[in-house]
């Protein structure tokens, strides 16, 4: 089965492709690493996969076939943005308790097991949470829905290197524990070296290069 599939994909803006020709195959069971300059076409390319914008021409689906932005599509994936949608004035107990009405699969006990071992306290204002504390919020949000793909683009983007690598721990110990699929882009190559074993890259709306990092 393929977490994301892609067959003569583009994405149009007024008179400028964004993404155009792009047919791919990520297969399941990875950590797959999308990366490409800025202009490149990773964010283009996940709000594809997530459904939150429709193709111009082709099509994409995931998780074996199912059409993306479908109700069968999200309910069985996770999408973290770059700038995690997260409400600065509610406590982090009401960032749960909002998630867990929004969702129709929610594991409350894992959720806030998550946040204890990671020392974030649920009575704490989300905007008074450091960077690296609300980017783990948002990918314990994530991981709360039992998803079978996340997809989170930039998620290191604003966090320095401690956080960057205890974030990563963080999504490695879900990947291992779950099972989950995993699609995410990044600029922090060095932080991919370790965690991806696929790699797709991007340039000029393009796929450049894509399959198992040990072969490429």
């Amino acid at each position: 089965m393929n977490a994301v599939e892609a067959a003569g994909l583009g994405k149009r803006y007024r008179h400028t492709w964004a993404l155009r020709d792009c047919t791919l195959a990520v297969p399941a069971g990875h950590v797959t690493a999308l990366v490409g300059p800025n202009g490149a076409g990773k964010t283009t390319l996940l709000s594809l996969a997530v459904g939150l914008a429709p193709p111009t021409c082709g099509q994409i689906t995931v998780l074996g076939g199912r059409p993306a932005g479908s109700a069968a599509a999200r309910s069985a994936l996770s999408f973290v943005a770059q700038d995690a949608p997260l409400y600065p004035y509610l406590s982090v107990s009401d960032m749960l308790h909002l998630a867990r009405n929004l969702n129709l699969r929610w594991d409350q006990r894992r959720a806030e097991g998550r946040l204890a071992e990671l020392g974030i306290p649920l009575n704490r204002k989300v905007g008074k949470l450091s960077g690296g504390q609300q980017a783990q919020l948002a990918l314990t949000l994530a991981v709360a829905r039992r998803p079978e793909l996340i997809i989170l683009d930039e998620p290191l983007a604003r966090l320095d290197p401690l956080a960057r690598h205890d974030f990563m721990a963080s999504l490695m110990a879900a990947v291992a524990e779950d099972g989950v699929s995993v699609l995410f882009s990044s600029h922090v190559v060095s932080e991919l070296e370790r965690v991806a074993d696929y790699l797709i890259v991007l340039s000029g709306g393009r796929v450049q290069v894509a399959g198992p990092v040990g072969d490429l």
